[in-house]
């Protein structure tokens, strides 16, 4: 297989990790870097190894060697650039949250067939071993009946930051929630409705994002899941999964870097491992970011594209996703239950072929 040929709209540092992520990668490769300034663009490409730099966006989008693009730019900013990206071309793979709700999801997957290009969700952790491991745990009744998810993740940005920035998509249940929303989801598939509450910002004044969020889902199958997140608490990466006969805890979650995972069952307690065979050259604690995390993702969006195969996660899952995170906010903000859409996971369409 050929290496796709990435490029990179934005000097986010996020992007530091995915270069160092490709860097081992012989199916993606990171070649281009777009800024909105043209001399902190050539120093941001010289330093992660990118061979070219762009100083506008657009200009990236016409570059006739990339064959996609990763868009790691504010949350507000996704749309639109995923949009014009797919537009211009290049298929593309758009960092979490991937859209501020269900609408713009959908108008966006709308320009991708239109252009036959493919458009992918980051949420990298969904790719890694760990997290396959947890599913089928769960799908083989390792732990009885799935009865309960708790999914947690806060961190500590000072005020200004841009994760606690209302006009850029910023906020507790935008940046940090998706992962618990779309690990609830994974397991225990679409909630059926939403309870939440929020504390707001008080350095982004009465119209700001929430600072910390808390929510409450009923699930089917009488599933209950809860998360809580949070943008001024200490690190919490967490993630609870309990049945009938046991419980799965994972340890850290969303950057997958313990190499285990916990299963309680008949008061005994086991760590089973990610990878026991090698087989993905995991590097686990030895790797603060998880650059693996990244690799693997990348290497199955590159897959995708060479293939003009379907992506593990596409239309339906990201739609499905940004319409319980917005139903999750609007509860907090509306202080009542809110019934999120119905699912259009089973809804049965003809995907356009895609062009390498």
């Amino acid at each position: 297989m050929k290496a796709v040929r990435w490029g990179m709209l934005s000097t986010a540092g996020i992007g530091r990790v995915v270069a160092a992520a490709l860097k081992s990668s012989p199916h993606a490769d990171l070649v281009a870097v777009g800024g909105r300034d043209a001399e902190r663009a050539r120093r941001y490409a010289e330093d992660i190894g990118a061979a070219v730099s762009f100083g506008s966006y657009d200009e990236l989008l016409a570059c006739d060697d990339i064959d996609a693009v990763y868009v790691p730019l504010p949350v507000s900013m996704h749309s639109e650039w995923t949009i014009k990206a797919l537009q211009a071309g290049r298929h593309v793979l758009c960092e979490k949250p991937f859209a501020l709700d269900a609408a713009d999801a959908a108008r966006c997957f709308d320009a991708a067939e239109a252009a036959g290009r493919l458009c992918v969700e980051g949420l990298m952790y969904r790719h890694h071993p760990q997290t396959r491991l947890v599913r089928g745990l769960v799908a083989d009744g390792a732990i009885g009946r799935l009865a309960y998810v708790r999914a947690a993740l806060t961190v500590s940005v000072p005020p200004g930051d841009i994760r606690r920035t209302t006009t850029l998509g910023g906020g507790a249940s935008l940046d940090l929630g998706c992962y618990c929303v779309s690990a609830i989801r994974l397991l225990a598939g679409h909630p059926l409705r939403v309870h939440a509450a929020r504390v707001l910002d008080p350095a982004e004044g009465a119209e700001g994002a929430d600072l910390r969020l808390a929510a409450t889902l009923e699930m089917p199958d009488h599933v209950l899941a809860q998360l809580d997140v949070a943008l001024d608490f200490p690190r919490r990466d967490e993630l609870e999964v309990i049945g009938t006969e046991g419980k799965i805890t994972v340890p850290d979650p969303w950057l997958c870097r313990r190499g285990y995972v916990e299963l309680e069952r008949a008061g005994e307690t086991r760590r089973l491992p990610v990878d026991p065979d090698g087989a993905f050259g995991l590097t686990f604690a030895d790797d603060p970011d998880n650059t693996d995390a990244y690799r693997i993702e990348f290497e199955a969006a590159s897959h995708a594209i060479a293939h003009g195969t379907t992506p593990l996660f596409g239309r339906a899952d990201a739609i499905d996703q940004a319409a319980v995170v917005d139903a999750i906010r609007r509860s907090a903000a509306l202080g009542r239950p809110v019934e999120p859409p119905a699912s259009v996971a089973a809804e049965t369409s003809v995907r356009p072929s895609v062009r390498p």
